[in-house]
């Protein structure tokens, strides 16, 4: 069975930092890609950062230099460091994670608000 699920959302004050956690099992995580994807109210789906089973990274030019993802292979874990937070970056934060054969798993998402 295929659990992923975000953790480490929250309300922080812009210039705040938090750390978003997503646990996964069930799946061959070593070998698969993860990513973070965010969804606001009135906005599409954005992809946020994704990292590769060889650790490439890339991230939406909104977070560059704010946002770090990070994988722990033998947590079967995925994180996202996000500082300097603006109000923009409130959405709900999914996990996805794609399998070399592409089949997707999603987490439930974690909300994070950055409002003084």
């Amino acid at each position: 069975q295929v659990q992923v699920v975000e953790s480490g959302g929250g309300l922080v004050q812009p210039g705040g930092s938090l750390r978003l956690a997503c646990a996964t099992s069930g799946f061959t995580f070593n070998s698969a890609t993860m990513s973070w994807y965010r969804l606001a109210p009135g906005k599409e789906r954005e992809l946020v950062a994704t990292i590769t089973k060889v650790r490439a990274i890339t991230y939406a030019d909104s977070v560059k230099g704010r946002f770090t993802i990070s994988r722990d292979n033998a947590r079967y874990t995925v994180y996202l460091q996000m500082n300097s937070l603006k109000p923009e970056d409130t959405a709900v934060y999914y996990c996805n994670g794609r399998t070399w054969n592409n089949n997707q798993f999603w987490g439930q998402g974690t909300q994070v608000t950055v409002s003084s």
